[in-house]
């Protein structure tokens, strides 16, 4: 009888030290994700909902949990990774304590099962809603960046695509699509991916014209659709409610639509002939004050822009351009991407 006592004590105890350890490690991963709400984001909800989850799990926090803590005595103190020791940007920072919060709260849902059955239903539904809280996370982040991106480099065929997105990004670059409709998927695929992680690394927006499914296979933040692509509703359905639609535009009553569907950003040109939009007329300035006077959503002045014709689309009251052959047929992808940013007001310039 005593050795069984003595056994069940065991494992009580460490049935408490694992809820105390993991109440800890939620707790302290939801405080980073909160000050990155609260400081970065300023965004009063989701650092609302960061404080309401550590406030919950403090109640379930006892003191009879700490009692049973053995610092000390615990070998996982000694244990790390060498990913832990570093992180290469905020994005990583943010991606390893939400994963640590939801990771957390399944151990205690399982265990809290154990020691109180009121405590696991709860953690169960806390992990639900950190779930929640990641997309949102996402989708404000992602909106964050677009709103402070004023240039948008839509790509081109080239075989230095890479190093010359990557050149662009070093200038400051913080939105890039992919737009290539000659190579087959498996090449597509595959570069977009490079893409992707490149972007990601430096920061930046990656967006793949056109094709929902390649977005989606390599994780890109969003895609831009022309008005003969998918349908909108469609696209929002595959991507999901947090990642970004664009939506190209040449009139008022498209601009209006693209609205009403609930696109992102749209584009709006082309201001003046290119050959990225062969056969298409140029739709002028025109249309560019048009949006100036009645987009509610982010817009891009698109179609043969660049440095010798900037200053004359920003004089109509525009603040964000796309651009393809000033970036891509740029011999200093670098320098360029720095000159055309810094044309832009100061009052409309973003820090990265």
């Amino acid at each position: 009888m005593g050795d069984e006592y003595t056994q069940n004590q065991f494992v009580q105890l460490a049935l408490l030290r694992i809820l105390d350890a993991n109440l800890d490690r939620a707790r302290e991963g939801l405080r980073v994700v909160e000050e990155w709400c609260r400081f970065a984001l300023g965004n009063a909800d989701l650092t609302q909902e960061c404080k309401a989850l550590r406030q919950e799990l403090a109640t379930w926090h006892t003191a009879e949990l700490r009692a049973a803590r053995d610092t000390p005595g615990d070998p996982g103190t000694a244990l790390t990774h060498p990913g832990e020791e570093t992180r290469a940007d905020v994005q990583q920072v943010l991606q390893a304590n939400i994963c640590r919060v939801e990771e957390a709260l399944r151990v205690l849902e399982e265990y809290g099962k154990v020691h109180q059955s009121a405590m696991g239903l709860a953690c169960k539904h806390m992990r639900y809603r950190v779930y929640t809280l990641e997309s949102k996370l996402t989708g404000s982040r992602l909106h964050q960046t677009l709103q402070r991106s004023r240039l948008y480099l839509v790509t081109s065929p080239s075989e230095k695509l890479c190093e010359q997105v990557e050149a662009a990004l070093q200038g400051g670059l913080t939105l890039v699509q992919y737009r290539n409709k000659e190579a087959d998927d498996q090449i597509r695929l595959e570069m977009a991916d490079k893409l992707c992680r490149l972007c990601h690394h430096y920061g930046a927006l990656f967006i793949v014209n056109d094709r929902v499914d390649l977005a989606v296979a390599v994780n890109a933040d969003g895609v831009h659709l022309g008005q003969q692509d998918i349908p909108f509703a469609i696209a929002r359905q595959l991507l999901g409610a947090q990642r970004l639609i664009g939506r190209s535009t040449k009139n008022p009553d498209e601009m209006h639509q693209a609205i009403q569907e609930g696109a992102d950003y749209i584009g709006v040109g082309p201001v003046y002939e290119t050959p990225t939009k062969a056969g298409k007329a140029a739709v002028g300035l025109d249309y560019v004050r048009y949006a100036v006077d009645h987009a509610t959503i982010p817009w891009f002045a698109i179609g043969g822009i660049d440095a010798n014709n900037l200053a004359v689309v920003l004089a109509t009251g525009a603040d964000r351009v796309a651009v393809v052959r000033a970036i891509m047929q740029a011999d200093q992808p670098t320098e360029i991407t720095q000159y055309l940013l810094n044309q832009f007001p100061r009052n409309t310039r973003s820090s990265i």
